[in-house]
């Protein structure tokens, strides 16, 4: 046997096998170091768009319901002509109940303190309807307790309504 073959033979297979592992590490290296060295995954700032569109979707949604809450919108929408005064209120306190559950879910999105202004809103709506109501004889007409509401609504120094909205657009701002 010769030697000097033998060793040419063992050099080849040699510089053959390193070559087969740099390459292989080369082709392997990014799995293997994602294997061993894991790093938690942190979210994308792109993850979060979804949610900045959800609250500012239930944002617009709260102002559209402090709108149609407001009794100059709310009288326009539900007022018929030669309605009783206690027809009137019982379409009207439907409509602000109907108005409330359809935009109950977004106070997941909303800041709590903006909701509670919000439901706060509504009662005292309520509250000042009925309250008109109770201070009209019993054959009184909706005119009439339209009347009273807009004129009680327009006394007052600060409009509820427009403070809310802006509170709601406060809101907003701070989301950005």
């Amino acid at each position: 046997m010769n030697v000097q073959y033998f060793l040419t033979q063992v050099a080849i297979q040699a510089a053959g096998g390193t070559l087969m592992v740099v390459a292989s590490w080369y082709l392997l290296k990014n799995d293997f170091l994602r294997y061993f060295f894991q790093r938690p995954v942190e979210p994308a700032k792109d993850d979060k768009a979804p949610l900045l569109q959800l609250r500012l979707q239930a944002h617009e949604r709260m102002i559209v319901f402090v709108e149609r809450l407001n009794p100059a919108n709310l009288f326009i929408r539900v007022y018929e002509q030669g309605i009783p005064a206690a027809e009137l209120q019982a379409r009207i306190l439907n409509e602000v109940r109907t108005e409330y559950q359809h935009n109950v879910s977004q106070q997941l999105y909303i800041n709590a303190e903006s909701w509670n202004v919000l439901r706060k809103l509504k009662e005292d709506t309520i509250a000042m309807i009925n309250n008109a109501i109770g201070t009209l004889p019993p054959d009184a007409s909706g005119k009439d307790l339209s009347r009273l509401v807009l004129e009680h609504v327009a006394g007052i120094a600060e409009n509820p309504y427009d403070l809310t909205v802006e509170l709601i657009k406060q809101d907003i701002h701070q989301l950005f």
